[in-house]
């Protein structure tokens, strides 16, 4: 099956959700034109369905080999690759200083949903090079952005970030790779990384990889944690390729899914380079805060990944809606003349219904996020940026955790939709549901996620950022009610069940931002237990406000005598998602509730 860009929903999302239109206001974005933005989607929606999107089966069923250190990409991939770096869409968002486009953030996450799409293993490589770029362009001497930006915007080299050991997981304090001094500004990196994606491959000359690692005389714990570039291949000073670097690449890991994309188990200063024992590494910024300079790589990443589970979601919607339509069998319910296509059958209209809602909220979600982390990059005044950082920092852990497990809820959904033809790997269900399954492990669990939601967004700012948020939705609640008066009777009960559900799902978002606050002291631990369910809650309610939107940008068009099938979809939408969807933000405001009692029960339980 094909995969088709979803062009006119970003365009509606971009002008009526995500605010493009103040944005291309700001002088940061002058000169970019309207026409410009619908030129870039049109484009990229041309390439990543003729390019992109025939790489993804190749991908899953002859993934990358590896043989003596070395791993082979299918020839689609090393294909798709040069395509991709000749079109220049590595620099999108990036400054033009630096040879990048300079081109906002929002237009850049529908250019990377449409590649996540097309296929999210392929795309691991370029999501990694533009977190290497960000950590550099942030963090990174004036010699290391001379040296690594522009190869890596000309996607000539790609990066990777290296900081999953063995014997660590998710908890970085326990990184031990040793970097020794070598009295020459450069230092030897031993130690082994795992997990790491891209981290051998063909497709570019050039790996540069960010490697967290421990100075000799560094402090126990994440303190003690520094940032080092470390090339596969050493630059000459005329940038020029030299000698192969103590990198070695020992096995790629067998995946559930996203098998396309190759997974490393790097070693450093394994004596198998050209260069003696001892990767030759530069240190990036200072020493010992290498965590902190990481952060800046791994936050842009869980942006992406919650982009990635958006794209997963809208590709498998689109498979399950085509086979729907295909698929006769069985009479309708209210009787037919003969068995009918299994799109007419309720329960199956229900999770098409779901998928659609879910894939549709969460792009709303990213894109207005996005769109709020360029007012905070680009607006001119210093207030609204430092507001602007602090709503998009609250909204990236909702991004990442949410995204990716509703990716999880549609990917399973077009399998079922699909019956047990969807458990055959012929028709291609099943690799996005094994795709999205790493979505919610990697760059941070749902877990990690949600306990930087309830730590690092929600207590220490007593819950401003939530509360403001709150507010604006509870606007939008108003409008509805205020609207419904004035509405055609097709849109009124709709408009109606909206702002009730709204309503009511907000109320609850409160409620759990109070409940955080106010038992994250006495009973820590049931706050953290429930820090899940406090995420999920967040993200049901800021999808619910965002459909919400686009319900009264559809009902006032249709005042106009508007018979547009996409906003008439759009509406329909949006009515099910506040029918269906936000009434479970009244489940999970009870299971907070009840965490008390619930986290003591799981201390009785015999887990432990």
């Amino acid at each position: 099956m094909t995969f088709l860009a979803p062009v006119q929903d970003f365009r509606f999302v971009f002008e009526h959700i995500a605010g493009m239109p103040a944005l291309l206001k700001l002088p940061a974005f002058s000169a970019v034109e309207p026409d410009l933005v619908d030129a870039v989607l049109e484009e990229n929606a041309r390439f990543t369905q003729e390019v992109i999107a025939p790489t993804n089966w190749d991908g899953d069923q002859n993934p990358p080999q590896w043989k003596d250190g070395v791993v082979h990409s299918p020839d689609s991939f090393r294909k798709a690759f040069a395509q991709y770096a000749e079109g220049g869409w590595q620099g999108l968002r990036h400054p033009e200083q630096w040879g990048g486009q300079g081109l906002p953030s929002l237009l850049a996450t529908a250019t990377t949903e449409n590649l996540y799409a097309a296929n999210v293993a392929f795309s691991l490589c370029p999501m990694l090079t533009d977190g290497v770029i960000e950590a550099l362009l942030l963090t990174g001497s004036d010699a290391q952005k001379k040296t690594y930006i522009d190869r890596l915007m000309r996607t000539e080299w790609t990066g990777t970030m290296n900081l999953t050991e063995p014997q660590a997981g998710s908890d970085l304090s326990l990184v031990n790779s040793r970097a020794v001094p070598q009295g020459d500004g450069t230092f030897r990196v031993f130690g082994q990384k795992i997990y790491i994606t891209y981290g051998e491959h063909d497709l570019a000359e050039n790996i540069i990889h960010l490697v967290l690692a421990r100075t000799p005389d560094a402090p126990p714990g994440v303190k003690g944690i520094s940032l080092f570039v470390v090339p596969k291949f050493l630059v000459n000073e005329d940038g020029s390729l030299g000698k192969r670097n103590d990198v070695w690449c020992a096995s790629i890991e067998h995946k559930l899914g996203i098998h396309g994309s190759p997974t490393a188990v790097l070693l450093f200063g394994d004596g198998k380079g050209e260069v003696g024992e001892g990767a030759i590494g530069t240190l990036v910024g200072e020493e010992n805060r290498g965590l902190e300079y990481m952060f800046i790589m791994m936050n842009a990443a869980r942006f992406a990944v919650g982009v990635q589970g958006v794209g997963v979601s809208e590709r498998a919607t689109q498979h399950a809606l085509a086979y729907a339509r295909d698929r006769v069998q069985s009479r309708a319910i209210e009787g037919s003349s003969g068995p009918v296509a299994i799109v007419n059958h309720p329960d199956v209209q229900r999770m098409l219904m779901t998928m659609r809602a879910l894939t549709e909220a969460t792009r709303a979600i990213a894109c207005h996020a996005a769109g709020v982390d360029d007012l905070g990059n680009a607006h001119p005044d210093a207030a609204e940026q430092k507001a602007a950082h602090a709503l998009f920092d609250f909204l990236v852990p909702i991004v990442k955790g949410f995204s990716t497990e509703c990716s999880l809820e549609v990917t399973s959904l077009g399998v079922q939709v699909h019956g047990g033809m969807g458990f055959i790997e012929e028709t291609g269900a099943a690799q996005y549901y094994r795709d999205s399954r790493i979505l919610t492990i990697y760059e941070g669990t749902t877990g990690i996620q949600s306990n930087d939601l309830v730590g690092r967004k929600t207590q220490r700012d007593g819950g401003a950022v939530a509360f403001a948020l709150a507010d604006r939705m509870q606007e939008t609640a108003d409008e509805l009610a205020g609207r419904v008066a004035h509405s055609d009777p097709q849109h009124r009960a709709g408009l109606v069940l909206i702002s009730e559900q709204l309503s009511a799902a907000i109320a609850e978002f409160r409620s759990a931002v109070q409940y955080v606050l106010d038992h994250s002291r006495a009973d820590v631990r049931a706050v953290y237990a429930s820090s899940v369910p406090y995420l999920m809650l967040a993200g049901y309610v800021v999808g619910g406000w965002h459909m919400a939107r686009a319900a009264l940008v559809c009902e006032a068009s249709s005042r106009t005598g508007s018979t547009d099938s996409f906003l008439q979809n759009k509406f329909s939408t949006a009515v099910f998602y506040a029918g269906h969807i936000l009434p479970r933000a009244g489940a999970l405001g009870g299971a907070m509730r009840n965490a008390v009692a619930t986290t003591a029960a799981m201390a009785t339980a015999g887990l432990v």
